[in-house]
């Protein structure tokens, strides 16, 4: 190839460059479970105005931090809380300044049979049921929330020998849908669909008898020299990505 020649085509591939046919990449991103239903759909809509592809994995916070505390690849952190974003910064595995709130969920007590869950939550006093499902507290923000409401409510203890765990968020939602639990806590976006409350029956919980369950996003030690994660993580501050995110049940700022 001419010297001539190989000017032009740098010189072409130069002027392409803003329309993405040059500079689209692909970014590793671990999701918490409660938000694959949003995230899918936003990495839709990255994809299409920036050329970019998300490679997504839907998980348990907690089992998340294990692994990205043991070299897993990821390069972007979308957790169900605040804390685990701040400890992985804090071990050197995440870039600090790049933490913000991408979303402020909302626990909700559901089942799939309709008018099994009253809209005040009194059927975890009077108990009639054999299963209640919530995820591991251990892992799952919203599984400790859960508990959380559960001590507020004074129905831990008489609850306990009832609970089925869930390894996330996902597993506890599919142990309700299914029937093998008859009610249990879950995100709210996981039942939430064109603005209410599709199938079944349920409580949202005030937030007053739980930790928030504020969601953050950070940019991974692993992600920090890749365009596209740093790309991804400013869509999702866009009006855009927070119309979406608004749509399934969160609160954004």
């Amino acid at each position: 190839m001419s010297h001539k020649v190989s000017r032009l085509l740098g010189a072409l591939l130069i002027a392409l460059a803003p329309l993405g046919l040059v500079q689209a990449g692909e970014v590793q991103v671990a999701v918490a479970a409660n938000f694959t239903a949003p995230m899918e759909e936003l990495a839709k809509g990255f994809a299409q105005s920036s050329g970019h592809q998300a490679k997504l994995a839907f998980g348990a916070t907690g089992k998340f931090y294990a692994q990205i505390s043991h070299g897993a690849p990821f390069e972007v952190f979308l957790s169900a809380d605040s804390k685990t974003p701040s400890k992985l910064i804090g071990d050197g595995a995440a870039v600090a300044g790049s933490q913000f709130t991408y979303a402020t969920g909302q626990l909700v007590l559901w089942s799939a049979q309709p008018g099994l869950v009253d809209d005040q939550g009194a059927v975890l006093k009077q108990g009639r049921f054999a299963h209640l499902a919530i995820a591991n507290p251990a892992a799952a923000p919203y599984g400790a929330a859960a508990l959380e409401t559960l001590q507020a409510l004074d129905v831990a203890e008489p609850l306990k020998g009832k609970l089925v765990q869930g390894e996330s968020i996902a597993q506890t939602h599919q142990f309700i849908a299914t029937g093998n639990a008859e009610l249990g806590f879950i995100a709210l976006s996981q039942v939430y669909k064109d603005g209410r409350i599709s199938g079944g029956s349920a409580w949202q919980v005030p937030a007053k008898l739980h930790a928030p369950l504020t969601q953050d996003a950070v940019l991974l030690k692993a992600g920090q020299d890749n365009p596209a994660a740093r790309a991804l993580l400013d869509y999702l501050k866009t009006p855009a990505a927070k119309a979406v995110i608004a749509r399934y049940g969160y609160a954004v700022d």
